[in-house]
């Protein structure tokens, strides 16, 4: 699957050589499909995200936005045109879009992405997954698969979303989110959307998608051959649907427990203990009224993904305040 979206970003790339829309990094799998485990083996979806860099001539300046209670970090990103004229226009590459006419550049030069991806001067998480799905649909008659598989988008406003369908009939789902760099390389802001909370188009939500990967990469690096913690997470998060509880409820629990207690615990021999000690340690939570986000003021983080001194420093973030200030929600969940 990241080798069918690493070919569509090669040609989204040719396509958009000579523009000045925002440069595709390389995709990133994230979610529980490239964690190694899937809430249901029989309709895996495939996440990716795909970093945006600036064309030339623009800058990305990230925004905090101050009035959204947390456990959710929303960013505006502010699309600036940056000076040009002492490098790229004496080699003879572009017109600086701050200093040529406007007329000028409308005549010679291909048009800036703030008129086309952005609302104002920030750029538009509805307006850009448009623009990836107009990509892949112009892209997908390139690909050799195009001859014997289908393709077929899925609606969705802050995603790219699609699936195709293989000629033994295999159909797989992909979903695509833009991203932007944050402040490390584990953390982005990302068109995923955010869950009961809307946002205004212009926000792009903090994701740890990536530090979830690389942990629990990190930690099959490290457990035993026989570890049975993903089939836990699988099965927990499988018992919860419907209940309230997500998915990323669940896994933060897991991700505490393999922090806290030894991996070598972690074998098949000891799985029903394990689902207990997930279970209990979800029940206290509910009766504590606190569950801490796992890469926030956490020590037991691993010092393979690298965080921001911020988060290290930061006060743990309670992910079940609203059940501190919503008595029946509190009630509901216990």
């Amino acid at each position: 699957t990241k080798n069918l979206l690493d070919s569509f970003i090669l040609i989204f790339r040719e396509i958009l050589s000579k523009s000045f829309y925002p440069v595709l990094q390389p995709a990133f799998g994230v979610g529980s499909a490239f964690e190694g485990w899937s809430p249901g083996e029989e309709d895996i979806i495939y996440r990716l995200l795909v970093p945006l860099q600036p064309p030339r001539g623009h800058a990305f300046h990230l925004e905090l936005d101050t009035t959204q209670a947390m456990p959710v970090r929303n960013f505006g990103i502010r699309v600036e045109l940056v000076c040009t004229c002492t490098n790229e226009q004496l080699a003879g590459e572009m017109l600086c879009f701050l200093h040529h006419p406007e007329e000028e550049l409308r005549r010679n030069q291909d048009p800036s992405f703030i008129g086309t991806l952005c609302t104002g001067s920030y750029l538009d998480v509805q307006k850009t997954a448009r623009w990836f799905q107009q990509l892949v649909k112009a892209s997908w008659v390139v690909l050799p698969q195009s001859a014997t598989d289908r393709l077929t988008m899925v609606p969705s406003s802050c995603s790219c979303k699609f699936q195709v369908t293989e000629r033994n009939n295999k159909i797989v789902f992909i979903e695509v989110m833009s991203e932007s760099p944050c402040c490390t390389p584990n953390i982005f802001l990302s068109s995923e959307t955010t869950e009961a909370i809307f946002t205004p188009s212009t926000m792009w939500s903090e994701s740890y998608s990536v530090a979830e990967v690389k942990f629990f990469r990190e930690t099959a690096r490290n457990a035993p051959e026989d570890s049975c913690h993903l089939r836990c997470l699988q099965l927990c998060d499988r018992i919860v649907v419907a209940t309230g509880f997500s998915t990323s409820i669940m896994k933060t629990v897991v991700m505490h427990l393999l922090t806290t207690a030894p991996l070598s615990r972690w074998r098949r021999k000891h799985f029903l203990l394990r689902l207990l000690d997930i279970m209990q340690y979800l029940c206290c939570c509910l009766e504590e009224k606190r569950l801490n986000h796992f890469f926030f003021g956490n020590e037991n983080v691993p010092e393979e993904i690298v965080l921001p001194a911020a988060f290290q420093m930061a006060e743990p973030l309670n992910l079940f305040q609203h059940l501190a200030q919503d008595p029946d929600a509190h009630v509901e969940a216990l």
